[in-house]
């Protein structure tokens, strides 16, 4: 457990309860850092597999947890008065494309609100010269929405999301860039492609497949299976993840507010794309559930989901050129080592 509360060494991961929250708190602890999770646990999905992660993290040395909804201001705000943090990295957050057109409120809650409250407290503890020196968050490559060229650049602009989802995170990094204008706050948003992995959310398409093809049941398969995805595999997020937080934002000294750069400021704020760059069409990510299985898979083909886009590429050169790093995990690969993990966990 963190023995000073005040311990400005400590960082701050929101959502460690989370598929990836929780591996990124993992990896800080691995390298001898002290961490402080909130999660707030709810049933989006089964809360059990969320006890479950919290409950390997609660066996580290240097982790202390509470247990907190982001969207709670008063709760949020004793937070940041009663712990000092070093960095913070903010995961936690309504996810979802397609739950988005159903349950509207819950994004505005968490992905507004909630960030707000987290900016709110990095900004704070910041000019009190109390920590909070980098605050790293999850954006979202659903932020590219309607664009069409391919690979998707941080230089694009997003002005076309297609789901509240979408535009919840791109107002987070909207909001963002104000803070970090207004108050000289380092921040970065990653936007993440289609993560899969151990300890994955039930509610992706893996986790789905993986059960439904081993229980002899039939797997639902949009847009025909013709639709492709940049999958990236959580150990990849983490280092990028980590590779950011250890490097705070800076202002782009080459910044033209006459032609700007939407994936960089005169402020110290950027976005990076983290995803694999080797774009997956549904079907053959279908096939190589198949082949760590064993078993064959039965489909039900249907249409594009409402809110879905045809196909997901990232561009990884700006991270790459500044972090010095690429995810390179091939999907056969991924995919073999989360089917094992399944297996392993629920006996099967």
């Amino acid at each position: 457990m963190v023995s000073d509360g005040r311990n400005p060494m400590a960082i701050l991961v929101t959502g460690c309860a989370g598929f990836i929250g929780s591996h990124v708190a993992q990896a800080l602890l691995d390298r001898g850092d002290e961490v402080v999770g909130v999660d707030n646990i709810n049933d989006y999905y089964d809360p059990n597999l969320k006890l479950a992660r919290l409950a390997r993290l609660e066996q580290r040395r240097g982790f202390a947890f509470e247990r907190l909804d982001i969207a709670d201001r008063g709760g949020m705000e004793h937070l940041f008065a009663s712990r000092r943090f070093r960095s913070v990295v903010h995961l936690a957050a309504q996810a979802g494309v397609r739950y988005s057109l159903e349950n509207p409120h819950a994004y505005i809650q968490s992905n507004i609100v909630g960030f707000q409250n987290i900016l709110e407290g990095c900004r704070g503890a910041f000019t009190r010269g109390e920590g909070c020196a980098h605050l790293v968050y999850a954006s979202s490559s659903s932020v590219y929405g309607g664009n069409a060229k391919l690979p998707f650049s941080v230089s694009d602009s997003v002005d076309h999301p297609l789901s509240l989802y979408a535009a919840s995170k791109k107002a987070n990094e909207l909001f963002a860039h104000t803070y970090s204008s207004l108050f000289g706050l380092p921040t970065t948003g990653l936007r993440f492609f289609t993560v899969y992995g151990p300890w994955g959310r039930p509610d992706m398409a893996l986790f789905l497949f993986t059960r439904n093809i081993l229980e002899g049941k039939p797997i639902q398969v949009f847009n025909h299976g013709h639709h492709r995805r940049d999958f990236t595999y959580v150990d990849d997020i983490v280092e990028g993840v980590i590779r950011t937080l250890d490097r705070p934002a800076r202002p782009n000294p080459s910044f033209d507010p006459a032609q700007p750069d939407p994936g960089t400021s005169s402020a110290p704020w950027r976005v990076y794309n983290i995803g694999n760059s080797r774009p997956v069409e549904l079907l053959d990510y279908i096939r190589a559930i198949e082949k760590a299985t064993g078993r064959s898979a039965i489909m039900e083909m249907l249409p594009m989901q409402p809110g879905d886009v045809p196909d997901t590429f990232a561009d990884t050169t700006a991270l790459a050129a500044d972090t010095g790093f690429r995810p390179s995990t091939p999907v056969e690969e991924g995919v073999a080592r989360f089917v094992a993990w399944y297996r392993s966990h629920y006996g099967v």
